[in-house]
């Protein structure tokens, strides 16, 4: 027996006993339980004991804060209540019996989006550098440091390479072959898809690169090729054509016999699903995603786009309680598809900012705390890096005071930065690192949003704090 024995034996009765835990994992700070009964958990007992320090429910999972010592203590939980341990995708799908149908399809979207985000992240960054060297002006008669320089202007095409791959192939391609994995399917298919999403960009490559238009087959210029070019880095298209693409797959798989499936599964699957992609899902896709971000850009750019920035900066913070906030990705990719840019980001990474610096403000409030702190200044530096959930459930919610503070920071922040037009690349770091994809020409009013977004919580959950004595707490 552990160290923690006797607390995983309390957690054990506390949680409702065995029979009541459906399955258990842990990450770097947390017990995830996915519960069969969530009310016959006693979650102020909990709370109560010293070694836990929080507690919340999200997407169906029960979440028991622990700390840094929390493998630990998964170690000794598992071997006194005598439950396996699971993997976290095995919880997540468990965690669905939990789940309400929107929810479901958020958790669908994040599981999506999720594997694409490093690159995507990663092509916001690479854009938001080549506009800087791009627009870095030398005083030599007025010219870039990219018009002036071999090395600088090869670093810019290089980059560029990099660029293009993420957003004008890798979305469509990306999109199509996680929901190929999520689904269990073949995954080879769905990036085959995808590339069929993007083959009008390379024809059009083609073309530049010196192929006169009539030495291209007649047929590349037809009505399907006028489509396929118009579908490269949409995401609705790809969302549907990758889930024609699984459910055609697993369709033909229980009516072709075993003998001959591996042929003739595959050719049926992947010439259908493209068929149906660019002659009915394309068109269709590309209309509701362009509805959809008309929509969300005239709320931003219209006349009231100050109120739709207080309100969307107001509550993106309870967006992420529910985990619906994992389908703004998708709007933000159709906006930059769309317009070049999108504003819905920034304040996204300013609410992220805000909800961080309540935490800050709780770090100076019980910086004579040494058990609080362990929980918040670990969960300030990952908020500051785009990770809220840690700040959000671990602090902010345990006293509720600080999330409201954050939420109105947001919300004046996103009202700021609405005002000025704010517009960011792609997405990025939803952090202080978020500056970098931020259109160069909006640095300095991104900028001063982030200061408001890190003053007004702040301050305001450390006036609040004193006047509730969270500052006169005992260690």
């Amino acid at each position: 027996m552990g160290k923690f024995a006797e607390d995983s034996k309390e957690l054990l009765e506390y949680v409702g006993g065995k029979e009541n835990i459906g399955a258990v994992s842990h990450c770097m700070t947390r017990m995830r339980f996915v519960l069969n009964d969530p009310k016959k958990a006693d979650v102020s007992k909990i709370e109560g004991m010293k070694v836990v320090k929080g507690t919340f429910t999200q997407s169906g999972q029960f979440q028991v804060i622990i700390g840094n010592a929390v493998s630990e203590f998964y170690n000794d939980f598992t071997e006194v209540s005598g439950i396996s341990g699971v993997s976290k995708d095995a919880v997540k799908q468990a965690a669905k019996q939990n789940q309400n149908p929107l929810q479901r399809i958020a958790t669908v979207l994040a599981e999506i989006f999720a594997p694409l985000l490093p690159a995507i992240i990663t092509g916001g960054l690479i854009l938001g550098f080549r506009n800087v060297i791009d627009s870095l002006y030398v005083f030599q008669g007025g010219h870039t440091l990219v018009e002036l320089s071999q090395f600088w202007a090869g670093l810019d095409h290089f980059l560029w390479l990099i660029g293009e791959a993420v957003f004008h192939v890798g979305i469509p391609v990306g999109i199509c072959w996680s929901i190929a994995k999520k689904m269990g399917t073949t995954e080879m298919l769905g990036i085959i898809l995808g590339l069929t999403l993007v083959s009008g960009q390379l024809l059009n490559a083609y073309a530049v690169a010196g192929t006169a238009a009539a030495d291209i087959p007649k047929w590349n210029f037809g009505f399907i090729q006028v489509n396929m070019i118009g579908y490269q880095a949409q995401v609705i298209p790809a969302m549907l054509a990758g889930f024609t693409l699984v459910y055609l797959e697993k369709f033909f798989r229980k009516i072709i016999p075993n003998v001959v499936s591996m042929i003739f599964v595959p050719f049926f699957s992947i010439t259908l699903a493209v068929m149906a992609a660019h002659f009915i899902l394309g068109p269709i896709g590309w209309k509701i995603g362009s509805a959809i971000s008309a929509v969300v850009y005239a709320g931003i750019t219209g006349p009231a786009r100050v109120v739709f920035g207080a309100i969307f900066g107001f509550l993106y913070a309870p967006l992420v309680i529910t985990g619906l906030h994992h389908m703004t990705n998708a709007i933000d990719l159709q906006l930059v598809a769309e317009f070049g840019s999108t504003m819905l980001w920034p304040m996204i990474a300013l609410s992220n900012i805000a909800q961080g610096s309540a935490v800050l403000g709780m770090i100076y409030l019980q910086r004579k705390n040494e058990d609080a702190q362990e929980v918040n200044i670990p969960s300030c530096i990952s908020c500051y890096l785009g990770v809220t959930e840690p700040a959000i459930f671990g602090v902010n919610l345990k006293y509720m005071f600080p999330f409201v503070c954050a939420m109105s920071g947001s919300a004046l922040a996103a009202v700021f930065s609405v005002a000025m037009k704010v517009s960011a690349l792609s997405i990025g770091v939803g952090g202080l690192p978020g500056i970098l994809s931020i259109v160069p020409a909006k640095y300095v009013p991104f900028a001063i949003s982030m200061l408001i977004a890190i003053i007004v919580p702040f301050t305001a959950t450390v006036i609040v704090g004193k006047a509730r004595g969270i500052d006169k707490e005992a260690a």
